[in-house]
């Protein structure tokens, strides 16, 4: 009890007189110290709590282990909280230095008999009952929530994965000595830097793979969190403002690369997720227990430095168990409370076509866990946005064996993490927007707070370059892509940064092979291939081996894409040509084929494209933050002349003109021009009126300025004199009025 005293005044007949009364004050209580779910060390590292979710188990066991591999050291079991979470806590001296852990359960389909031992069947009643559940206490299965992992579940000591595995043959082999271990960690310091606050309509991204980024760059890091950051200066330099990691979270692919002749079976890319909270530790340069986490924070600080946006590629769609019977983590745990079961109950549904969909819409403990893997990532490891794979699947209302897409639960991401248009505290949201059976494509249907990739901006620019004659595209469709696709996002609340505008994704052809191949070639030897798969709808073309042409092209599509409203996206190596020889899925191949070869350089290419979006960042007319009105645009044909109608919907027509009224969009030029040649011949183009003293031309991608990196530096734009532009084939020129 905490004693007290307060001075009153009596009143006599001699005046007031001071006493002093003591009194007993309530004790002031600390909050009582609340863990989330995962393994917590206590604020006076006493002891461990541990906690994990699970709605339909009857029984889970802790076990501790000494190492990533061998014997338990220890096992306990969990007491059940109110809800479906359960507890335990284990005093810090009866605990390893480091700690591994994992958990076995038991449920109904396999209830727990006092008899049963690791290695045994004792209570197994069936694999997989009506209900879906699939406990086995012979599968070590992972904690959902572990903030690092120690291994991959398979390695030089088990290549198969039997032991995770049910069924007769396999349903008693006892996966703890090998199976992969969470790790307790302990609060350190989180330094992440000062996050940027802009809206995403002000970034332009960068998509690349983290290992493939830095793998080929040399140095004791190279292919690390520590070596991508290396890069930081390199990418600020480039007016990169967002750099958007492919998926980063730990999954199995520590068997990349050891065998060539075995690529097939590679995991390169990692959409298949095993543990939602934990950076991949192959990513990492300190492998040692924390080191992940601390490298981690360190690269997101140098981007920050650099006024620079860290994105990552999330998963929530399906996860590394796949459609089979695995245990590794959430199937052993809570089939039944995580999967979107079939009719049946005893299988799943894919809507992803890699494994069972996660039932983020329909199950709290899948909508859980996505909302506190993605805080986590956020409020710890300073992420300022997130690209959800496959999004639509986390929306799905419909099932068991059918797809029917409800905007509800990306609603409530958008309420809980969307950053504001304007700008400000939360996280950037970007979705692909679609999936892989029947309803899963939902293109601009996603809710206010969401930007999603446009494909129909990418594919109506490849048909415009790559197909001409082949592909009827009008300057009106043109027209409607270049502003922001206000006919697939301008629902209420949203802008043209709703749309994500790209040419190409790490999924498909590189830039360079968009315009230097027919089509793939997928079945190649390492290091180009063989990789199964592949769209055969590529749009591209090889411009008839021309060399010149190939690179006019790239130039050409880069212009439009930078010249366009809403976000541009461009990925690692395409301001370096990188190219993959045609291979349009090269998702098994951890390779130098994949990797960013910094031994080749393209410094004439890379000059454009730094000035290219230097321009776009100094031109706020070309990345509105609100949708741009008739009044503020004027489309022109050849000879300067404002396009009727009829010419917008004429497909053969091959010139387009666009003139921004700088001023009225707070633009420090006074109006820019583009003007767009998509035909086969040089075009001789008038140019109209400027509205200031002259026009001055910035940049045009054809191959007779290339000597001049196809683009001026501020204050070097070259004066027009007379109104006659000769603009080549496939090419494009900016001007601006001032």
């Amino acid at each position: 009890m905490i004693r007290g005293s307060i001075v009153v005044l009596l009143l006599s007949a001699c005046g007031p007189t001071p006493v002093e009364i003591q009194i007993d004050a309530p004790p002031v209580v600390p909050p009582a110290f609340e863990p989330p779910l995962g393994a917590t060390w206590e604020p006076d590292g006493a002891g461990v709590i541990f906690r994990v979710g699970s709605t339909h188990a009857t029984r889970i066991e802790l076990a501790i282990y000494d190492a990533p591999t061998g014997p338990e050291r220890l096992r306990i079991a969990l007491d059940r909280e109110a809800g479906d979470s359960w507890r335990t806590r284990i005093a810090a001296a009866d605990l390893p230095e480091t700690i591994h852990y994992g958990y076995r359960v038991w449920g109904p389909n396999w209830p727990y008999d006092p008899a049963w031992q690791p290695g045994s069947t004792a209570g197994w009643i069936t694999d997989v009952d009506a209900e879906g559940n699939r406990m086995n206490p012979n599968k070590l299965v992972v904690d959902p929530y572990t903030r690092e992992l120690s291994h991959d579940p398979t390695g030089p000591g088990q290549l198969d994965g039997s032991i995770y595995a049910v069924g007769d043959a396999n349903r008693a082999k006892d996966s703890g000595p090998l199976a992969p271990k969470g790790l307790v960690l302990r609060d350190e310091p989180i330094d992440v830097g000062i996050k940027p606050l802009r809206p995403i309509a002000e970034d332009v991204i960068y998509e690349v793979h983290l290992r493939g980024f830095t793998r080929a760059a040399g140095g004791e890091c190279a292919g690390t969190f520590a070596g991508a950051a290396q890069k930081a200066a390199y990418l600020a330099e480039l007016g990169i403002t967002a750099v958007e990691f492919l998926p980063v979270q730990e999954t199995s692919n520590d068997r990349n690369d050891v065998d060539p002749n075995s690529a097939g079976g590679d995991n390169y890319w990692g959409y298949s997720t095993l543990a939602f909270f934990a950076p991949d530790r192959r990513y990492a340069c300190d492998r040692s227990p924390g080191g992940p986490t601390r490298e981690w924070r360190a690269m997101t600080r140098a981007f920050h430095e650099h006024g620079i946006k860290v994105l990552i590629d999330v998963v929530y769609n399906h996860t590394a168990e796949g459609g089979g019977g695995s245990l590794l983590s959430l199937r052993g745990l809570d089939n039944a409370g995580y999967y979107q079961l079939d009719r049946a109950g005893t299988g799943f549904t894919n809507s992803n076509g890699v494994g069972a969909d996660l039932a983020t819409a329909t199950k709290p403990p899948a909508a859980n866990l996505t909302i506190d893997s993605l805080a986590y990532w956020r409020d710890s490891l300073g992420v300022d946005g997130f690209r959800f794979d496959l999004a639509p699947v986390l929306g799905n209302v419909c099932g068991p064996g059918c797809f029917d897409f409800d905007r509800a639960f990306p609603a409530q991401l958008a309420e809980l993490f969307a950053r504001p248009q304007t700008g400000g505290a939360g996280v950037d949201l970007i979705a692909e927007p679609w999936g892989t059976v029947g309803g899963t494509y939902q293109v601009g249907n996603f809710p206010a707070g969401w930007s999603e990739w446009n494909d129909k901006y990418r594919d109506l620019i490849r048909d415009d370059q790559n197909r001409r004659g082949v592909a009827a595209v009008t300057p009106g469709w043109l027209a409607a892509r270049v502003l922001g696709s206000s006919d697939q996002f301008r629902d209420p609340g949203r802008a043209p940064a709703a749309g994500i505008s790209y040419l190409v994704a790490h999924d498909g052809m590189t830039l360079r092979d968009l315009y230097a191949c027919d089509g793939k070639n997928n079945g190649q030897a390492w290091p180009f291939g063989p990789s199964d798969g592949g769209s055969n709808d590529n749009r591209s073309w090889d411009h008839d081996g021309d060399a010149v042409a190939q690179r006019q092209a790239a130039r050409t599509g880069l212009a439009l894409l930078a010249l366009s409203q809403g976000v541009p996206m461009i990925t690692g190596g395409d301001e370096r040509l990188r190219g993959q020889r045609c291979n349009n899925n090269p998702y098994n191949l951890d390779s130098p084929a994949t990797w960013l070869d910094w031994s080749s350089p393209e410094p004439t290419f890379t000059t454009f494209v730094r000035r290219l979006l230097a321009f776009r960042a100094a031109h706020p007319a070309l990345r509105s933050a609100a949708w741009i009105e008739p009044a503020q645009v004027r489309w022109r044909d050849a000879a300067g002349n404002v396009a009727s109608a009829a010419y917008m919907d004429d497909a053969t027509k091959p010139v387009l003109g666009w003139q921004l009224a700088g001023t009225a969009l707070g633009d420090p030029a006074a109006a820019i021009y583009v003007i767009y040649n998509r035909d086969s011949k040089p075009a001789a183009i008038t140019l109209p009126p400027p509205p200031a003293a002259a026009w001055y031309r910035v940049a045009d991608t054809g191959a007779w300025m290339e000597a001049q990196a196809n683009f001026a530096e501020p204050g070097a734009e070259h004066r027009m004199q007379q109104a006659r532009y000769d603009l080549a084939a496939r090419s494009l020129a900016v001007f601006i009025a001032k």
